[in-house]
């Protein structure tokens, strides 16, 4: 876990819940957004001093009773419960990473490689905590490639959402998609403390748009949604996005696009189709 992640995860949702939403008065002005120390203090039962500790990345061994009593005081959502115990167990000993930069993209295996040919022509990929579009099947070369997404080395999916432009255009929900972008690279940053430096150059290139996320802190949403895609040769493609964790020393998650609807599962079979006749021609 990256160092004071967890004090720093509790601090981005003491600022974000309002006393009104907690059953306490707004009263006055207040020189921080959000709750104050001690009334999160009070509301979960521990004194402000652990609290401060806490949040500064003192601690790093709450118990899982001042979690709960933590959580249930901030009324988090169950992501948000997920997120927080996930930090906590990795606060307890999980080598940090020592270098400044990200750590060079591993290649998959030959067996994940074959897996994504098998799905073929589903379209499919491999990506690593940081976004980076390790591997590809055709299916999701034909999608992705004549809308920019593979441009870049490596390719990346935070990359392209938050600094190309065409990615605007091409992702009917663009504002949802560039949450979850930033919320997984959130949740799977554990042990690399290059993500700070990665997460600085895009803050440079992308501005606020990105930085706002980033430091908002969101979760991925538990549940399964549906990505809308414009593509220039088929149209509008509805598909819900399979994550499936590769079991690998690197961080790795093998990804299938499914069609959502008939129409969807039609235009992937026209790209497919299209694919056949230029290899014939």
């Amino acid at each position: 876990m990256i160092e004071g992640e967890l004090g720093a995860f509790l601090r981005s949702r003491r600022e974000a819940t309002r006393p009104s939403d907690v059953g306490l008065p707004d009263a006055g002005r207040r020189r921080t957004p959000g709750l104050r120390r001690a009334e999160l203090a009070t509301l979960a039962g521990v004194s402000v001093d652990y609290l401060i500790r806490l949040e500064q990345g003192r601690d790093r061994h709450p118990s899982p009773q001042i979690l709960a009593a933590l959580a249930d005081a901030l009324r988090l959502s169950g992501a948000d419960r997920h997120h927080l115990h996930e930090l906590a167990v990795a606060g307890q000993g999980i080598e940090i990473y020592r270098t400044g930069r990200p750590r060079t993209a591993a290649a998959v295996r030959p067996p994940v490689a074959a897996i994504l040919d098998a799905l073929d022509p589903q379209p499919a990929y491999v990506v690593n905590h940081r976004g980076d579009l390790l591997a590809w099947n055709e299916g999701f070369e034909q999608l992705a490639r004549p809308v920019g997404m593979l441009d870049g080395q490596p390719p990346n999916l935070l990359q392209f959402v938050f600094t190309d432009e065409r990615a605007r255009t091409t992702l009917t929900d663009w504002a949802a998609v560039a949450d979850e972008q930033v919320a997984l690279l959130h949740a799977r940053r554990r042990g690399d403390c290059g993500i700070e430096w990665f997460a600085d150059e895009l803050a440079e290139r992308a501005g606020p748009e990105f930085t706002e996320r980033w430091d908002r802190r969101p979760v991925p949403d538990l549940h399964l949604r549906t990505l809308g895609v414009v593509h220039p040769a088929v149209g509008m493609l509805r598909l819900t996005p399979e994550p499936l964790t590769v079991a690998d020393r690197e961080s790795q998650w093998l990804t299938v696009l499914v069609p959502a609807d008939a129409v969807s599962a039609e235009g992937l079979a026209r790209l497919d189709a299209g694919r056949t006749l230029r290899s014939l021609g």
